[in-house]
């Protein structure tokens, strides 16, 4: 995957030190730039923010939303989108780390623990744990966008789908200040192969239904008295 800086630069910390807020800082060894561990350490952050509002919310029954499926036939699928992101959110993490880190991952992101209680369940040092921790969030975030062929990062493109369009280059009339007098209104031949552009859809999944929202009305809370 090749990273430009209009994507790292608004996920940059505006205070590292490394990339100065841009997101890419040049390599030591040849002449090349790769993305800074902010950014990956933000990718992270944004998907570990979604997984626990999915968590939280799984005690509700989420809505169901109907995907259609690339491919000649056009078939539609229906599918939970927090209850699969909470899967695939548990899983990713638990291939790409080993088992210190995991371990780490585990007490400390999932269950909540702060640092003192996982040093002494862990059994490592302060300085240890926390090397741990940044380490495992760069590689996670790398793994979070580089993900193929569905990646949990960006999400509007996890939760909403991508929809894919086939495009064709369009003949051209040549205009006469272009190529002279001898090739006045002749057409140029450019017309390529198809060019498959993918497009986000912008809109997200419902939160609920009709049927639900009338089974169970939002009730406004009476305001307080100051």
């Amino acid at each position: 995957m090749e990273w430009t800086r209009s994507e790292t630069i608004g996920l940059a910390s505006a205070s590292c030190v490394f990339c100065r807020g841009l997101g890419l800082r040049k390599t030591p060894v040849k002449e090349d730039t790769k993305p800074c561990g902010c950014v990956f350490r933000a990718i992270f952050r944004a998907c570990f923010v979604r997984y626990r509002h999915c968590v939280e919310k799984a005690g509700v029954t989420s809505c169901m939303t109907l995907d259609h499926a690339e491919g000649p036939t056009g078939h539609r699928f229906w599918g939970r989108r927090n209850e699969e992101y909470i899967a695939d959110f548990e899983l990713v993490c638990r291939r790409s780390l080993n088992r210190e880190e995991y371990e780490v991952f585990q007490w400390h992101f999932l269950q909540g623990a702060d640092w003192k209680f996982c040093i002494q369940k862990i059994g490592i040092d302060k300085g240890t744990f926390f090397h741990n921790v940044y380490c495992l969030q760069e590689k996670l975030g790398r793994v979070f966008r580089e993900l193929r062929p569905y990646a949990l990062f960006p999400l509007d493109e996890y939760f909403s789908g991508i929809k894919m369009r086939k495009v064709s280059v369009m003949q051209l009339r040549v205009p006469r200040e272009i190529v002279g007098h001898e090739h006045e209104g002749e057409i140029i031949e450019r017309v390529e192969d198809l060019t498959v552009v993918a497009e986000t859809n912008v809109v997200e999944m419902p939160r609920c239904n009709d049927k639900v929202s009338r089974k169970f009305p939002w009730r406004r809370r009476p305001l307080k008295a100051a």
